[in-house]
């Protein structure tokens, strides 16, 4: 009996049939589901239609992983292309089976060599291109859609599919061709073979090392479904569900990690879509279970990362001593916040400064983000932006496309406070839409919580509710620290912003608590600043001035002038009268060696209504200038106003706009993209498609449009959007 090269359930045996949830249409599902319902079938709308009415009401909503084979995922459009192929003469059939198994799953750029050692004839292609099914070129054959491809694959006999694979074989002797070869000749098995899976398994390992993760994975998986031995078979499902997780396939990670049980690999998958500290607890059970230690290290670099998302830093201290119990040199980040729960500080410092300077151009992405993260811990913002660029760049270059959003989940941290609001807001876009499509779900999280931020800065009320209340409602349900602070301070600083000072006092002073889901070390050094500032603000500042005490001590032993500014700024704060001036003062020359551009803006915002008090009308009105025109170039509109209120208490006169709004100017990046659509004619349903959205969504954005830009229709929308450069 032939063994197929996909076989319609990943299990040997077919599973029980699930319970359907009935009709669902796809703006229904969860926003991380339906970017992966479309990516999974390949953007097709028609199988979008046909996989969402049939997924199980765990499926809907992300708690079981999706389909991945061709059968499970759209029968219908198969079995329509299929005839529409069986309808080709035979020799036609039999060049665009060559071609398929040439692509598909794995592309092997053979086909026109494999035409000339068998010595076919390509012109029966012609009533290929003619039924528009395929064309040929002198490149090869170029199919009308990748289900087309399939359909062409899964129509040939199990004879005609292994001699296909076996003339492929025959002509992949070229130089880096041997995993391909190897491919083919695993495809091409009749049944069980030891010898084959070793050749696959070796194949598999060379190219994970070459940085080949989706060809790793294949080439693992199909070793597993030809390996005789049990024990044996349970290790290469495990590696191939590890490569599927780095080359982005998160479903079929699921699935086949779900064939076997491997700490290391369960720690992975709740590290980034489960539980947090479970992936903690899995991932230091298997680096004591690792008998190499370049193995075991890696897995205390992800146990680090999963005491950052928990906000539980205490539980560094546990992997700390694993690490010297196991002879084992931990990573700076964890050894520094080791010594942060501590209150260590100084020592915290020397390690981070020697993890963020490990960012060099090409280095393990996984090592550089955490640079990038030590260097945020620092206050250094250039050098975070430096590492994070180089994970993102060496990511793509070795094929592992979810951690391009890993770092970009901490590259906005720099981007926003360095001024760069809106153009961090476009690129958190694309990046939590790459997180969700990679099954990451708490990075996804953060995502969202860091886009609350960004709204909570350019004013948008409704988005940055909406965003931080899907961010905290993930992270309380997986444990997640870290976002679930960053959401909170968002809502906080929108309070602070909006003049809601016991509110926006009251949310800062909760970031003090920490645990799992509750709060956040970074948060909170993100937080006292403000947190003084609204304590201030209400006249309570006695848990103020304790906050302030141990932000000052870590700011003075990172020496970050940015941090040391916003101590001076908090002390100015706390200070009477016009003890405060000089406070100020040092701030600004503080906050000129730094790069927090924003909070500049903020402290100078604050000086001014403090000399405004005190009758310094001249240099108040100057200081209160500066902050507006920062304020309007950043895009913060409620930062803006607070300063127009402080410029009218002077009896400043201020000059109203003139003309038309620049809808790039003031509106968010999403808003603006909805806008072009729609006015281009796009329906709201029609946007909603395009962007993976709700069209409840797409409505949200349309009136933050309308009310931003100070019109009323569609026709508005068209003329002032053709008027704009």
């Amino acid at each position: 009996m032939v063994i197929p090269v996909n076989p319609p359930h990943l299990d040997r045996t077919s599973p029980p049939q699930p319970t359907h949830a009935g009709p669902c249409p796809a703006s229904a599902l969860p926003e991380g589901v339906r970017v992966r319902v479309t990516r999974v079938v390949y953007e097709d709308q028609r199988a979008v239609a046909e996989l969402v009415p049939r997924l199980t009401e765990r499926q809907a909503a992300g708690a079981d992983p999706l389909p991945v084979e061709p059968g499970e995922l759209a029968p219908a459009l198969l079995h329509a292309l299929r005839r529409e192929i069986r309808a080709l003469p035979d020799e036609a059939r039999l060049l665009l089976l060559l071609a398929a198994a040439d692509q598909y799953p794995v592309a092997t750029h053979a086909f026109l060599r494999a035409v000339t050692a068998g010595r076919l004839d390509t012109r029966p292609l012609e009533t290929a291109e003619a039924a528009g099914v395929a064309h040929a070129s002198a490149g090869g054959v170029f199919f009308r859609d990748p289900w087309t491809r399939i359909a062409a694959y899964e129509t040939g006999s199990p004879a005609d599919r292994r001699a296909a694979h076996l003339l492929l074989a025959r002509v992949l002797g070229g130089k880096g061709e041997t995993a391909r070869r190897s491919w083919h000749r695993g495809a091409a098995a009749l049944g069980p073979s030891a010898r084959l899976a070793a050749e696959l398994r070796t194949a598999a390992d060379r190219a994970r090392s070459e940085g080949r993760p989706a060809l790793a994975r294949a080439l693992a998986e199909r070793a597993a479904d030809l390996c005789p031995d049990p024990a044996e078979e349970a290790r290469l499902l495990a590696l191939a569900a590890a490569d599927a997780w780095r080359s982005g396939e998160p479903d079929r990670a699921r699935r086949l990690a779900a064939r076997t049980d491997n700490s290391a690999l369960s720690g992975l998958l709740a590290l980034r879509a489960g539980h947090a500290a479970e992936a903690f607890d899995a991932l230091l059970t298997a680096a004591v279970r690792q008998k190499r230690s370049t193995d075991a290290l890696e897995l205390l670099a992800l146990a680090t990362e999963a005491a950052v998302y928990t906000g539980d830093l205490r539980r560094c201290r546990e992997a700390h001593v694993l690490a010297q119990w196991l002879d084992l040199p931990p990573s700076g980040i964890l050894a520094a916040l080791a010594c942060a729960v501590e209150g260590r500080y100084a020592d915290a410092r020397v390690l981070l400064k020697g993890t963020a300077g490990r960012c060099g151009p090409g280095a393990d992405p996984g090592l550089l983000i955490h640079s990038g993260i030590a260097a945020l811990l620092l206050g250094d913002h250039t050098r975070a932006v430096t590492a994070t660029l180089r994970a993102a760049a060496s990511a793509r270059s070795r094929g592992i496309p979810g951690t391009v959003a890993q770092a970009m989940e901490f590259r906005v941290y720099a981007d926003f406070w360095t001024g760069r609001p809106r153009a961090a807001e476009a690129a958190t876009q694309e990046a939590l839409r790459q997180a969700y499509a990679t099954g990451q779900d708490n990075g996804a999280c953060h995502l969202q919580a860091a886009l609350a931020m960004f709204a909570a800065v350019t004013g948008d009320e409704e988005a940055c509710r909406e965003r931080a209340a899907a961010a905290r409602s993930h992270a309380l349900a997986h444990g997640l620290g870290l976002p679930a602070a960053l959401a909170q301070w968002a809502l906080a600083f929108l309070d602070l912003a909006g003049g809601r000072f016991p509110a926006a006092a009251a949310r800062l002073r909760a970031l003090a608590g920490f645990g799992p889901g509750h709060g956040h070390r970074a948060i909170r050094h993100l937080a006292t600043p403000h947190y003084v500032e609204a304590a201030v603000r209400t006249g309570d500042t006695r848990v103020a001035r304790a906050a302030h005490a141990d932000y000052d001590r870590w700011a003075t032993a990172v020496r970050s002038p940015d941090d040391l500014a916003l101590s001076a700024r908090c002390r100015a704060l706390l200070a009477p009268g016009a003890e405060a001036v000089q406070h100020y003062r040092s701030a600004l020359d503080l906050h000129a060696r730094g790069t927090r551009d924003f909070e500049r803006a903020r402290t100078e915002l604050l000086f001014g209504g403090a000399l405004r008090r005190l009758r310094q009308r001249t240099e108040a009105r100057d200081r209160l200038h500066s902050a507006l025109e920062a304020f309007e170039s950043f895009g913060a509109p409620h930062c803006a106003a607070q300063a127009r209120a402080e410029l009218r208490a002077l009896g400043t006169a201020l000059t109203p706009a003139t003309g038309a709004p620049d809808p790039a100017a003031v509106l968010t990046a999403q808003q603006l993209m909805v806008a072009r659509m729609a006015a281009e004619g796009a329906t709201n349903r029609e946007i909603a498609d395009r962007l993976n959205l709700s069209p409840r969504t797409i409505d949200h954005h349309l009136r933050g449009v309308f009310s931003r830009l100070g019109i009323r229709s569609r026709i508005e929308l068209v003329r002032l959007l053709g008027e704009s450069p």
